[in-house]
């Protein structure tokens, strides 16, 4: 199923941005508070339940969601527990994440034979581009993967098939030109007979949907299921329709049967009801998520990762996921060397930014930093052209410019700014930029890799310099405890979550949760588990 073609969304807020504002401004009075009475429950509820019917969630979801809080915000306050906001916030995600669906459940293969996933949906879900992303997902998976055309309805949908197909990289089942032309259970039973024959691991069978649910829909639905026995059938839900998709989602779960949901457009502006509401209504997983429009814009689902984006707790855990699977890490380590050792020149520096640029939408990357909601406003005014204006004017200098700015005289900078199709003001600004930024690294590089606000990297200086740097490490902490809180607004955030555990549980957490049982192995994710590269541009663009 192809969408209708709409504006690209890229920035880094996402379909739960107004209710992550909504939640947090109820929670923000109780901060005053010494203790949680059970009137500072009923008001925050109060306003909690506002909050998720004005993002169009489902009303039992609601009813279930708020009485799960009020009752266990009643036990926080007859214990007469201290900092209520913090106790509000924590019982709000662990509900959250139940909303949510919980555990990550996942995907179910054949033990013999080609595994088949069936995709189904209502017409501008996005189900065809999602077909060319979960294959895409599961090439880099290993899997040798087939699409199967069997939307036969969509003027074009073939067509849209093969193009996405060809750019993820994977096989295309596609005998029939579609239009109106053609059997899709045919197309499915022969797509499958194929993928037998030449050792395909996962076929991807897209298939034709509705502006709504109808008999003739559900009836072709149930004999392509029929005919190819899926091993999963995943509903597609726009995440930007709100409760009438989920209805829809329920009436195609009694006629057809699905085994989970795939969100898609979960970077769209709309309420957000619908990913709120659809595990609760339908009881179904939600298996994956779609972000962008990029083929690489697409993650598997986590109930705790989201729960914390709402609340403003970041997803440290997916960001670290997607550098290491899409950044070289040797190439990263020699950067950082070079950056640390003050020898890093612009030649170096477009280097890295190609390395940042294929993890997709800066907004994107700045959103899921703790504390991002304080920092809405300057993330929705990051210009995304702004990358690419740097690297024009970087390559529009010559080799010996790039290893050497000194030389950049009046007449350089001009030429630099007519080639780019920037100003000169422009050019000077980067040179200024990238001076400072250099002499920062280098004197990170002296004082054995620390970094404001992300601690020091592993790996750099000796035993002495390590041991004099834990000493200044102990000092600056003992000031940073007399000093209240950061004026850093992602690491004050950081600062505020974490006095939300349990004194025995600050030091370790189950990955993938803002509020895991506490574990030996596992440490929380931070951002100093990123790339050096990628923390030295986050720092640079808050």
């Amino acid at each position: 199923m192809g969408e209708r073609p709409r504006h690209a969304h890229t920035g880094g807020t996402s379909v739960f941005g107004n209710l992550s504002d909504r939640l947090m401004q109820s929670f923000k009075q109780l901060r005053s508070r010494g203790v949680l009475t059970e009137s500072d429950v009923d008001q925050t509820i109060s306003e909690i339940r506002r909050a998720l019917i004005d993002a169009d969630v489902a009303l039992p979801v609601v009813r279930q969601f708020t009485n799960e809080v009020r009752e266990k915000a009643y036990g926080a306050a007859r214990s007469k527990a201290l900092n209520p906001g913090q106790q509000v916030i924590r019982i709000v995600h662990e509900e959250l994440i139940k909303v949510l669906g919980g555990q990550t459940r996942e995907l179910s293969f054949a033990d013999r034979g080609p595994t088949v996933f069936m995709l189904a949906g209502l017409q501008g879900a996005g189900k065809t581009t999602l077909a060319g992303k979960l294959g895409k997902w599961l090439r880099e998976e290993g899997k040798r993967v087939l699409l199967v055309a069997s939307d036969l309805q969509r003027p074009n949908a073939v067509q849209q098939l093969q193009i996405v197909g060809e750019r993820a990289g994977v096989e295309v089942w596609a005998p029939e030109p579609g239009n109106g032309v053609g059997d899709p259970v045919h197309v499915a039973r022969t797509g499958l007979n194929h993928a037998i024959e030449t050792g395909i691991d996962v076929v991807i069978v897209d298939t034709a949907g509705r502006l709504g649910v109808d008999e003739e829909m559900m009836a072709q639905a149930i004999a392509i299921r029929d005919a190819v026995e899926p091993r999963e059938i995943m509903f597609v839900l726009d995440a930007m329709v709100g409760q009438d998709a989920v209805q829809t989602s329920t009436a195609f779960r009694d006629g057809v049967g699905f085994t989970g949901v795939v969100l898609s457009k979960l970077d769209g502006d709309a309420r957000g009801g619908a990913a709120l509401s659809v595990r609760g209504v339908t009881g179904a997983p939600i298996l994956f998520a779609s972000t962008g429009e990029g083929l690489d814009d697409f993650e598997r689902f986590h109930a705790d990762r989201m729960a914390g984006r709402i609340l403003d707790m970041g997803d440290v855990l997916t960001l670290i996921e997607q550098a290491e699977k899409r950044l070289d890490a040797e190439e990263a380590e020699r950067m950082a060397a070079k950056a640390l050792s003050g020898e890093l020149t612009l030649a170096d520096f477009l280097s890295q930014l190609q390395q940042i640029k294929k993890l997709g939408s800066m907004k994107k990357m700045l959103g899921m930093i703790p504390g991002a909601a304080q920092m809405r406003e300057q993330i929705e005014n990051f210009d995304e052209r702004e990358v690419d204006r740097v690297e024009a004017i970087v390559r529009s200098m010559t080799p010996q410019e790039r290893e050497d700015v000194s030389i950049l005289n009046g007449s350089r900078r001009a030429r630099i700014a007519r080639g780019s199709g920037t100003s000169v003001a422009d050019v000077n600004g980067l040179v200024k930029r990238f001076e400072a930024a250099k002499e920062m690294m280098s004197q990170m590089g002296q004082a054995g890799g620390a970094m404001p606000g992300f601690g020091s990297m592993p790996g750099r200086g000796g035993k002495a310099k390590q041991k004099a740097n834990a000493r200044k490490a102990k000092a600056d902490r003992a000031k940073v405890k007399k000093k209240a809180r950061s004026g850093n607004p992602a690491k004050r955030r950081q600062q505020e979550l974490e006095a939300l555990l349990p004194r025995d549980q600050r030091k370790a957490s189950a990955p993938g949760a803002s509020f895991g049982a506490p574990t030996q192995e596992a440490q929380r994710p931070s951002m100093d588990d990123l790339p050096d590269d990628v923390k030295r541009m986050l720092q640079g663009l808050q």
